[in-house]
């Protein structure tokens, strides 16, 4: 395939065939990758998707891998990993600018430590800037929503567009991405300056409570299933018995029923029978349907 060799020869940073996905998801699963691509620079980004589009190939990109199911059929195409060299951060007064592919939790420590509120929620949240966009990620009670204010986007033609917040279509745990096929590249946040012992402190304060009360001794994506509010889906889940309830090497944890944990070399067929018995169990007991925050892509079985 002559354009695999075109993006090899691009210098446009590691370009890995037939590359197991299982090793860049939080859960630890998923089949090979025809063509993964990890850019070093925007610039080279823009010329990895110039080869892909002209070249008509299906691709789909991913940030740190976390909210994530791949198929054990693995992806066809090119998936893009925002990485290293997507990662740049710029603070200028209360606006912070920031690669797709910078690290959530590393974020909002370094801008707690900074002195400037507003992403404490995330501390505890895995995955990258452009995959908090993409879902609008949020924990306690706030979101992302609340401090975007734009954000570049590279779209399936390789050109790129500025989507201010409105723009955007936020709503719980959804975002135009999940309509409209592009990739969040850059984004634009507004904080503001407050008392940094004070701003460490609940940051420290929501790490602690994601790390007490959530798994991280086994591989997860992070919850699951979206709260079906008022309800929250870990209480239904733990209160019809399903903590520990295994398929596979697929576990719903014991210590929070809205994560499953890969306790025995999972596959994401596992987890998806997992998955689809919790919501039987929950329809049949409680009469509320659950539907799932993960996202799932690739060949599934």
């Amino acid at each position: 395939m002559d354009w695999i060799e075109d993006l090899k020869r691009a210098n446009i940073g590691k370009v890995k065939v037939q590359e197991p996905l299982a090793n860049h998801t939080t859960w630890k699963i998923g089949g090979p990758a025809d063509v993964l691509v990890i850019p070093d620079s925007m610039k080279n980004l823009e010329k990895a998707m110039s080869i892909i589009t002209q070249n008509e190939i299906p691709w789909l990109v991913i940030g740190r891998g976390s909210n994530l199911l791949v198929g054990d059929g693995g992806i066809e195409g090119v998936v893009i990993k925002l990485d290293r060299g997507m990662d740049n951060m710029k603070v200028e007064g209360e606006t912070v600018t920031v690669g797709g592919g910078y690290s959530t939790i590393k974020l909002a420590t370094l801008l707690s430590r900074q002195g400037l509120s507003g992403l404490e929620f995330a501390g505890g949240i895995p995955g990258s800037v452009g995959g908090a966009v993409f879902m609008n990620a949020g924990a306690h009670g706030k979101e992302i929503a609340d401090i975007l204010l734009e954000a570049t986007i590279l779209k399936a033609d390789g050109s790129l567009e500025v989507w201010t917040k409105d723009e955007m279509d936020f709503a719980y745990r959804t975002s135009r991405l999940q309509k409209e096929k592009g990739i969040c590249v850059e984004a634009v946040l507004q904080l503001k300056k407050g008392d940094r012992s004070i701003i460490v402190k609940e940051m420290q304060a929501n790490k602690d409570y994601r790390r007490d009360s959530q798994p991280w001794n086994h591989p997860t994506c992070g919850s699951v299933f979206r709260n079906p509010l008022p309800f929250y889906a870990g209480q239904l889940i733990e209160e019809a018995g399903l903590k520990g309830y295994q398929i596979g090497g697929a576990q719903i944890s014991l210590m929070h029923a809205n994560f499953i944990e890969n306790v025995n070399q999972a596959t994401a067929k596992d987890v998806i029978d997992l998955i689809n018995h919790a919501k039987k169990v929950i329809q049949e007991t409680k009469q509320i349907e659950l539907k799932t925050e993960v996202e799932m892509i690739g060949k599934h079985s």
